[in-house]
């Protein structure tokens, strides 16, 4: 038995979904070859899982259900800082016109809990759920200045630290030298670190010695310069975490 994952049918029912998604349903023959499991094996799987509502099947071919949106969004509802902070997210990308997001750190990955786009937002394939590596980006640069130093480095020692583009940090010096800019400063910009031609500003959510989350407002990289960028949007950030921080000390 594997000891990292004792248990394989849970397993085998995780590759299931995310095969599903890769390929945007499929029919049977077509996740056999994908994932290689015996058809007997398959069958029961995909049998018990549109049994349970996680898969459904029309026309021969089986896709992930919308049930995971339901739990999805549940489990986002349940997250505090996200009722604290869900108004001010939404209100900076109206004000600003740009993408304003929220981002949690969960078993070392940035997690976008809440994306709204503004009237004059480009796409950059920002959505609910989408996890990312820490250090690519500034709100995944100011999660990781607030945590423990131990756990700083169990984090890059897990997930490293990937390359999206040119001005991408990569160098584990020359990120803890960021690091401790930002914690000085309190507030993260990312210059294209992550998508080409993309600028965005972060600030933390901290209530309690402790750090809850970061918000983001970001766009292209002609649109997010000068004083706007460092200065009015900074302070449309501080003035937007002030008051999730107090809904957060409130309700604590």
């Amino acid at each position: 038995m594997d000891e990292q994952i004792p248990v394989k049918t849970t397993e085998t029912m995780c590759k299931i979904v995310d095969c599903l998604l890769k390929l945007n349903g499929a029919r049977f023959t077509t996740i056999v070859d994908d994932l290689g499991i015996a058809q007997s094996t398959l069958h029961d799987h995909l049998q018990t899982m549109v049994s349970l509502g996680l898969l459904v099947k029309r026309d021969h071919e089986y896709r992930v259900s919308t049930r995971f949106l339901d739990i999805g969004e549940g489990i986002r509802r349940q997250r505090r800082v996200y009722r604290a902070a869900h108004d001010e997210v939404k209100k900076l990308a109206v004000e600003t016109g740009e993408h304003a997001t929220l981002m949690i750190e969960e078993d070392g990955q940035g997690v976008l809990l809440d994306v709204q786009k503004g009237e004059s937002a480009v796409e950059i394939n920002a959505y609910p759920g989408r996890r990312l590596p820490l250090p690519a980006h500034a709100p995944g640069k100011v999660l990781l200045a607030y945590l423990p130093e131990e756990r700083i480095e169990q984090i890059l020692d897990e997930h490293g630290l990937p390359r999206y583009t040119e001005q991408t940090i990569t160098d584990r010096e020359r990120l803890w030298t960021e690091l401790e800019r930002i914690r000085e400063q309190d507030y993260a910009i990312d210059d294209e670190e992550l998508i080409n031609g993309v600028r965005a500003i972060s600030v933390p959510i901290r209530s309690r010695e402790q750090i809850w989350g970061a918000i983001t407002i970001g766009g292209p990289t002609n649109r997010m310069q000068n004083e706007f960028f460092e200065t009015d949007l900074l302070e449309s950030l501080m003035q937007a975490t002030n008051v999730v921080e107090l809904n957060l000390s409130v309700h604590l």
